[in-house]
């Protein structure tokens, strides 16, 4: 194997792990921002992890992560919760830094 042929795979080797952290620390964040909205929603316990595996579930709708925003948002608009766009934005920012911190800590 040539070093052209090494590096290659190193660098391949690379993009596919840091996919694979991107894709979890994204559904990590998706479950972190589904508790935080099932608390301003009311619910809590069984009720509050079910809903937040149904916000990590929206973010198989379309790429990106608008679907997960559009369902959280349209949930408060139906719980008569009165948050944000922006806050939500915001909450979900902060939630992927923790989720990245959180998996690089090997939790």
């Amino acid at each position: 194997m040539t070093t052209f042929d090494q590096r290659k795979d190193a660098f391949e080797n690379k993009f596919a792990h840091d996919e694979e952290l991107r894709f979890k620390a994204t559904a990590r964040r998706n479950k972190l921002l589904g508790l935080w909205a099932a608390e301003k929603l009311g619910k809590s316990g069984a009720e509050a992890d079910a809903y937040a595996k149904a916000v990590v579930v929206a973010d198989f709708e379309e790429a990106g992560e608008e679907d997960v925003l559009r369902k959280v948002k349209n949930d408060f608009t139906l719980g008569d919760v009165a948050v944000p766009e922006t806050e939500i934005r915001r909450v979900m920012a902060e939630l992927l830094i923790q989720a990245a911190e959180e998996i690089q800590a090997g939790r």
